[in-house]
């Protein structure tokens, strides 16, 4: 639950250089703004226009985006 609601806290993120896929879990209190992937080491930052790495590279966009509540 986040802010009252149900929401997925796994998804998956794809590296866009390599392909690499692992599942992850979201925080609730922050934004990952980096990420480096574990395959190829690219260190990942969101796309202009996301908040987060889950947002532009996540199989499931972050918490607050799921809710409604805009930008972590």
């Amino acid at each position: 639950m986040y802010d009252g609601k149900r929401v997925e806290l796994k998804s998956t993120i794809t590296c866009p250089k390599c392909g690499y896929k692992k599942d992850e879990i979201m925080p609730t209190n922050a934004c990952e703004f980096f990420y480096e992937c574990d395959s190829c080491k690219t260190r990942l930052r969101p796309l202009e226009g996301d908040c987060c790495v889950y947002c532009s590279y996540g199989s499931v966009k972050c918490p607050p985006i799921q809710v409604g509540a805009g930008c972590c």
